[in-house]
């Protein structure tokens, strides 16, 4: 019998090093997903990379062919890589292109001022100025020739060829040149402008480690971080950046963790504490024990995050694809009819004259400043949230933040610190505070659960476990355990009950352990969880920012839930809730909300992935969160500030506000051109600006995205 082979759906990565044309980046991303065995693939203009997925891992090689091919047709000045880095070879031929490029445009740019000035007789003005032309834009008509092959008519190739040819044809010489070479200057500020951009978003992602001092024996070696292994000892020296995350064996120092957390202030360490990978190690020498290899460090799972944020786009990204994709042809038709149709049906009307007219409205009509700009204010803003401690996962979640309405939130670890303490022991029938916390501390001594420990750090002292005999767990109700040969019980009220022990509820917010020693009731502890101090002030911040409903879901008792939901401002809570109660909560919260706008939910335990999961935009707190929370979260917070969260918010509306800058500023000015053009107002070197000159615009306001927010 045969085995069937079982499919495996496989990715490959492509870089399209140089790729400077966004209008070009979705015409490589729409046929990509049209070839056979393709699932989804994404071209970001920003990184520019193509991440493919296939149904069929074993058709990826014959995929990735048919892509390359596809990209090298429409942009053939590209060149394809696996990493990120172009090959030494392809930089030097890059250079002599680049040399080659500038002398024509010199040239062309001399000629034309040459024929400008001297004014020649016909043919030798033709002649200089075809010269110049050629010169100037032959690259572009080439290109275009060459798309137009291939059935891609409608790019701006297309469009620069047939406004300057035109110009030619109706005798602009002059104009035709000069609108030419304006418009390579204006792509040439272009590339800058976007390369620019791209440099300082890689900038603040600039923060993975270049190499390990591994300690063999008494011999450090300097070696890239993918080569050391869980267990191997690391040296870290005053300047330089943590490459894995551990644990502090020797040496203590100062860590400066703004490029992870965005906290200016720099943290102490010492030996034992777990420090994590991409941190700046200020001043002393530090030994490490390495606890994650180099893809599973907090520094890898950064950079990965954020590099593969611009793969789930944004609906406004979307829009601005199909509006690009049937918005060229259409104003290519309509200056064809403005070209031909005035002077069929107008009296006394001149061909050139319209023909005239309809070039330069060709020439404004491409959409490219929109194309360009808009990722780039994206992924703008997913960088400058990054370097504020703010790591979104795409910029659809970037935009859905501006439009919150309802923020639930776990209590433990999220609102509150998650540090259990003793905050109150009150002994009964005689017995004396510091014995009641004894016996408490031996009784719990079995239990690693946060209120166990807390009694055992309150306690201080060596537990002595030769008094101890006959442990027993009492599920949902506590401890039952011989101390000294005495009967223990340490527990809740329902313990007390059940063993039939006459007892005094205590009137106090927290978790509360009664005990009774043989029988006899004998006091309670109070154990208390301390609230962020950020809490207060982030709800309150949340609620002036426009958020509606604020709500808490907790598994503590409903007293302590209610105590801290009154003193923080939440509008609800819901207690003494299990992990699949909390789900059924927040979808009971999802039905029932008046607003129109996306729930939050901000948690941070393993038991909050389902909940984190369910909610429009799951928010989980990252820097001592659980990796499964962090997993399941849309947006992950690296600090443990409340307040991060208000931060994230407006850095999404920062970025949104310069989206719709640059759309309306774009359209407006092509709009205003394009009516100025038809009416015969509006020259080429308008209709170039309302090109080049806003796109150039654009992608300046779409830097500012990358400015943080405190």
């Amino acid at each position: 019998m045969i085995e069937k082979e079982t499919i495996q759906p496989g990715q490959k990565v492509l870089f399209l090093l140089g790729l400077c044309c966004g209008d070009c980046a979705q015409k490589i991303e729409a046929q990509v997903n049209r070839i056979g065995g393709v699932k989804t693939a994404t071209l970001d203009f920003v990184s520019q990379k193509l991440t493919i997925e296939a149904s069929d891992s074993r058709n990826l090689p014959s995929i990735v062919r048919q892509a390359s091919q596809i990209a090298r047709d429409i942009e053939p000045a590209i060149e394809i890589s696996y990493t990120n880095k172009k090959p030494v070879e392809s930089d030097k031929s890059a250079d002599i292109r680049k040399w080659v490029h500038r002398f024509s445009l010199g040239a062309g740019a001399a000629l034309f001022i040459t024929g400008t000035l001297f004014d020649f007789e016909q043919p030798i003005g033709f002649i200089v100025f075809l010269i110049s032309y050629l010169l100037v834009g032959g690259e572009v008509v080439l290109r275009a020739l060459k798309n137009i092959s291939k059935g891609q008519v409608f790019d701006e190739n297309f469009l620069m060829s047939v406004a300057t040819i035109g110009a030619f044809a109706i005798g602009e010489y002059p104009e035709g040149v000069a609108v030419m070479l304006f418009y390579q200057v204006g792509e040439a500020f272009q590339r800058l402008a976007v390369n620019r951009s791209r440099k300082s978003i890689s900038a603040l992602m600039d923060i993975r480690p270049d190499f390990a001092n591994l300690k063999v024996g008494n011999e450090i070696r300097k070696v890239t971080p993918e080569e050391v292994g869980i267990g191997d000892f690391i040296v870290v020296k005053p300047g330089e950046k943590i490459p894995l995350d551990g644990r502090i064996i020797e040496g203590v120092s100062a860590l400066d963790t703004s490029a992870l957390t965005g906290e200016s202030l720099p943290r102490d360490v010492e030996p034992g504490n777990e420090v994590l990978s991409g941190s700046i190690n200020k001043n002393g020498v530090l030994t490490i024990e390495v606890s994650k290899e180099f893809g599973e460090s907090t520094i890898s799972r950064i950079l990965d995050l954020v590099q593969n944020a611009s793969s789930k786009k944004a609906p406004t990204e979307n829009f601005i694809t199909k509006f690009a994709r049937y918005y060229t042809p259409i104003v290519t038709f309509a200056a064809l009819a403005l070209a031909v149709i005035p002077p069929l049906v107008i009296p006394g009307a001149i061909f050139s004259d319209w023909i005239y007219r309809a070039l330069a409205f060709l020439v404004v009509s491409c959409p490219c400043a929109l194309v360009i700009s808009i990722p780039l204010s994206f992924f703008g803003g997913i960088g400058g949230a990054s370097k504020n401690g703010i790591l979104v996962k795409g910029s659809n979640y970037l935009e859905a933040l501006n439009n919150v309405d309802t923020i639930v939130f776990d209590k433990t670890g999220t609102l509150t610190k998650g540090i259990f303490k003793v905050t109150s022991i009150v002994g009964a029938n005689n017995w004396g505070n510091q014995e009641l916390l004894s016996y408490a501390a031996h009784a719990e001594s079995f239990s690693n659960h946060p209120i166990a420990l807390s009694i055992q750090k309150e306690y201080g002292q060596e537990i002595d476990s030769q008094r101890l005999t006959d442990q027993e767990e009492i599920p949902g109700l506590g401890i039952k355990v011989k101390i000294d040969g005495k009967t223990v019980l340490a527990g809740n009220g329902k313990l007390m009950d059940s063993e039939h022990i006459t007892w005094t509820p205590a009137n106090a917010l927290g978790s509360i352990v009664y005990l009774a020693v043989d029988g006899q009731f004998a006091g309670h502890i109070v154990i208390s969880d301390e609230l962020k101090p950020d809490s207060k002030t982030a709800i309150a911040d949340l609620k002036k920012l426009g958020v509606n409903q604020t709500a808490m879901l907790t598994g503590d008792s409903k007293a302590v839930g209610e105590a801290i939901a009154e003193e923080i401002g939440l509008d609800s809570v819901y207690t003494e809730l299990l992990p699949h109660q909390k789900v059924e909560q927040l979808e009971y919260l999802d039905k029932n909300r008046k607003g129109k706008g996306k729930l939050v939910f901000v948690g941070d335990g393993i038991n909050d992935a389902p909940v984190l999961a369910r909610a429009d935009i799951g928010i989980a707190m990252g820097a001592l969160g659980s990796d499964a929370a962090i997993e399941a979260a849309d947006v992950v917070l690296m600090t443990d500030e409340p307040s991060k969260i208000v931060s994230a918010i407006r850095v999404a509306r920062k970025t949104r506000a310069i989206v719709w800058q640059n759309i309306i500023f774009a359209m407006g000015v092509k709009i205003i051109v394009l009516i100025l053009a038809a009416g015969g107002m509006a020259t080429m070197w308008e209709a170039v600006f309302g090109d080049v000159g806003v796109t150039v615009i654009a992608i300046l306001n779409a830097m500012r995205a990358m400015k943080t927010i405190q």
